[in-house]
């Protein structure tokens, strides 16, 4: 075993995080075991007791915030929370909300969300917070429908029914109630407005007697490699224990409560977990902010930030780059923006090193000093937080080292690690999927992330490790959306039919998808009837070209979404190599070792080569 020092030489924000000491441990095969010398202190084992507790010492503290039609923010204080709390708990143990028949919430982050999902954990019964994509822009519903047959819950929350009615006229059937926001005429059980005012009884403190740090708190779905729906368990103790290695590593949340003004979205565990209850746990206000870093949402923004200035702020790494647009001729944001910023955080996928140095030259020139950007390992199934980098660095990518209480198993893989946790805000599993937590999990019990990583020194391990891919195929676009590659790919190969022979998907950490494609040079001869062209000819061919556009049109007006739409592919004129390990001895495509044997082409999708067949970045 060895203890490796605090981190030395560091900036004088530095005081403000935590400085690891870690222990570490190399067995005979190169596996390592990492984690920090000093424990994780005691948390709470119940998700609500911080609430009541805060209702106590603060209670007209702003909790929650969010804009109502007219642009002004609405505000819940703690105590008027914690009132909210245990009325909603009386009125989801009328419903008859329980394990077996859990709450689902269809509709985004707003107070009323926030009620329901702390009403729930405060009697001990789930709730799942679902992506409104799943009912508003879904064509057939499907993911939803396999939410609810694996769920089968027994109360339906939506803000507003007009816009979801479509979704909940399939969905909302049988003995499932429906409880809604805003007000209508449409056919439901219940509103928010009136079920806020349901008298407490003692049943909701017998209930909240009765929660354990095993107690379910949560389900948060993840499509992951199958594309279908996973119900990641979220316990009581999963969430606390997180909530507390975050308040350990960002030290100066002990003196001074959060200031948040996020978008991220609650189904997520970035929002719904590590931004949520940071906020709650340490006595803090979330402003929601009703923006997004689109072209089209980032006004919003703007406005926001000009009247909230966070002392931690969390984007992906698309929100920065739509953000410093701004930047550049508005002083009165940057002011704002920076004024009280202790920490910018980013995840989802990797930050461009101009994106890092353009916000490291607007602190310095703003507030005088530089802010420490940092970034995470994290998943839905370890709540999310698992490593931190929360030492002053001068380009992007290190995810840090595990936080008190998470112990990190770096098992090795080709010239990486694959990265694997155990801890207490580990998953338990997968929702009646037994078999799927059996395979998230190795011998040793810890979870397995499926991602590679790799020291930042080989020599001195403390400094610690960047992302360095999956080791499975499934990964993330540049605003943190996940791409099932496994279920595009069989799309991909169904829809072009004979054209083609295999195709690799492309698009790790960039703004969209593209496609490596391995023609069918049979198919194609026969189609433009010159049995002896070769596959450079082939590709070169205008009616090829002109075939293989149709196609890829048709294909965009079935995609749901970015994590969907192929906009470019590349005809690859040289074949699959089964010497180059691109096809394995059974004949399947290797894409891992396709994308790095092709990286030029690769890099020709997103270079706007002439050679490529593209659309545009909108369906028709």
């Amino acid at each position: 075993m060895n203890s490796v020092k605090s981190h030395e030489s560091l900036k004088p924000d530095s005081v403000l995080f935590e400085q690891p000491i870690l222990d570490i441990k190399i067995n005979d095969d190169g596996v390592i075991y990492i984690s920090q010398t000093s424990p994780l202190p005691e948390y709470n084992q119940k998700i609500t007791q911080i609430l009541e507790y805060f209702a106590k010492i603060k209670p007209d503290h702003v909790l929650f915030a969010d804009k109502d039609e007219g642009g002004n923010w609405r505000k819940i204080t703690y105590a008027q929370m914690y009132v909210q709390v245990k009325a909603m708990g009386q009125f989801l143990l009328n419903q008859g909300v329980s394990l077996e028949r859990p709450l689902v919430i269809l509709s985004g982050n707003q107070i009323e969300h926030a009620v329901l999902s702390l009403a729930a954990a405060h009697i001990g019964v789930p709730y799942a917070p679902i992506s409104p994509a799943y009912s508003l822009i879904s064509k057939d519903l499907a993911q939803l429908k396999g939410v609810f047959s694996l769920l089968e819950p027994s109360l339906v929350y939506v803000s507003d029914l007009e816009k979801f009615s479509r979704a909940t006229d399939v969905v909302v059937k049988g003995d499932v109630k429906l409880l809604v926001g805003k007000k209508t005429d449409k056919p439901h059980d219940f509103d928010f407005e009136t079920a806020i005012k349901t008298e407490p009884t003692d049943a909701v403190d017998e209930a909240f007697a009765k929660v354990q740090g095993s107690t379910i708190a949560k389900f948060l779905f993840t499509s992951g490699s199958t594309g279908s729906p996973k119900a990641v368990i979220n316990s009581h103790e999963m969430i606390c224990s997180n909530a507390k290695m975050v308040t350990e590593a960002f030290t100066y949340l002990k003196k001074e409560p959060p200031i948040l003004l996020d978008w991220m979205p609650w189904h997520h565990t970035a929002g719904g977990n590590k931004v949520f209850y940071m906020t709650l746990f340490n006595g803090g206000s979330l402003y929601i902010d009703d923006g997004k870093p689109t072209v089209m949402e980032i006004d919003r923004t703007v406005r926001n930030l000009k009247e909230i200035s966070p002392n931690w702020y969390f984007n992906v790494p698309k929100g920065y780059d739509a953000l410093l647009a701004e930047f550049e001729e508005d002083a009165v944001l940057r002011e704002s923006f920076y004024k009280n910023l202790k920490t910018i955080w980013y995840a989802g996928a990797s930050m461009a090193q101009n994106t890092w140095d353009l916000l490291d030259k607007y602190a310095i020139e703003t507030v005088g000093r530089p802010i420490l950007i940092g970034s995470a390992l994290g998943a839905t199934e370890t709540a999310p937080a698992a490593t931190m980098c929360t030492w002053p660095q001068k380009t992007s990518g290190n995810i840090g080292l595990p936080l008190k209480g998470i112990i990190l198993k770096l098992v090795p893989f080709e010239d990486k690690y694959d990265a694997r946790v155990k801890g207490p805000s580990i998953t338990q599993g997968y929702w009646k999927q037994p078999e799927l937590t059996l395979n998230a999990f190795d011998e040793e019990g810890f979870y397995k992330f499926g991602d590679a990583l790799r020291p930042v020194d080989e020599n001195n391990l403390d400094k610690g490790f960047l992302f360095d891919g999956r080791t499975a195929e499934n990964f993330k676009l540049d605003t943190g959306t996940w791409v099932a590659t496994g279920k595009l790919r069989i799309q991909m190969v169904d829809h072009f039919g004979e054209l083609i022979s295999d195709v690799t998907i492309t698009g790790a950490d960039k703004s969209f998808l593209g496609a490596l494609v391995f023609p069918n040079l049979k198919a194609l001869r026969r189609i433009i009837e010159k049995p002896n062209a070769t596959l450079k000819e082939v590709i070169a061919n205008k009616t090829v070209q002109e075939i293989f556009l149709k196609s890829l049109q048709a294909l965009a007006q079935e995609s749901t979404g970015s994590s969907t739409l192929v906009r470019s592919i590349k005809l690859m004129d040289v074949p699959l190599s089964l010497d180059l390990g691109e096809l394995t001895d059974k004949g399947s495509i290797n894409q891992r070792k396709v994308l790095s044997n092709r990286s030029q082409s690769v890099d020709e999708i997103y270079n706007n080569a002439a050679s490529l067949i593209s659309i545009t970045g909108e369906k028709k």
